[in-house]
């Protein structure tokens, strides 16, 4: 008996072609920031990511707290947004004192994530005699390790006195005792020697 096999089908070309595609990395627009750890009292800023960054003023120049580095001493009081209640008692105060700052020796800069133009507007509503300065997308803020107020809603209010040779000598957070910065402030310049 002859079994009779039936011819092998050929392969039916399909019509539909399965394409296979790769995604494309993701590229993240949001800048790296690196937090060292809070920024204390005797530590020195040349340790933390960003003492060298480039910032912008409201007056439309650019500064760098590297930049006064054996020249002088700053304060740099960091504030949660341009013309709010708060902030702007803060502010005034520190211009009601800014001589005292000044015969100091100290430079005195409010920051903010605020746009150069808000800061500008905020200065000149309020007479400020010191630059306010724009810390794009609180880099600055989150490299200092400045913890957010009221579960982290509100960005923090802090004030540091960095010496003439770059290190942290006050560090001071409050966001209700507004005008206790600038006293702390100018407690910590009568007593620490800060000039060169």
């Amino acid at each position: 008996m002859q079994t009779i096999r039936a011819p092998a089908r050929a392969p039916v070309a399909s019509s539909r072609r399965v394409a296979t595609f790769r995604a494309a990395p993701r590229v993240s627009r949001t800048p790296v920031v690196v937090v060292r750890a809070e920024l204390k009292v005797g530590e020195k800023l040349e340790d933390y990511p960003n003492y060298y960054k480039v910032l912008k003023t409201s007056e439309g120049k650019t500064i760098s707290l590297s930049s006064y580095k054996g020249k002088q001493p700053i304060v740099l009081f960091f504030y949660p947004k341009a013309a709010t209640p708060g902030c702007t008692k803060e502010a005034c105060r520190f211009r009601d004192e800014y001589s005292r700052f000044t015969a100091a020796g100290a430079v005195v800069f409010g920051i903010s994530s605020d746009s150069p133009a808000d800061n500008a507007a905020f200065g000149k509503a309020n007479n400020l005699p010191y630059p306010l300065v724009t810390d794009e997308n609180s880099i600055l803020r989150k490299t200092f390790g400045i913890k957010g107020d009221f579960l982290g809603l509100l960005p923090g209010r802090q004030t540091y006195v960095i010496d003439v040779n770059g290190k942290c000598v006050m560090a001071f957070n409050d966001q209700l005792n507004v005008e206790q910065h600038v006293d702390e402030a100018l407690k910590v310049l009568a007593s620490v020697k800060v000039a060169a």
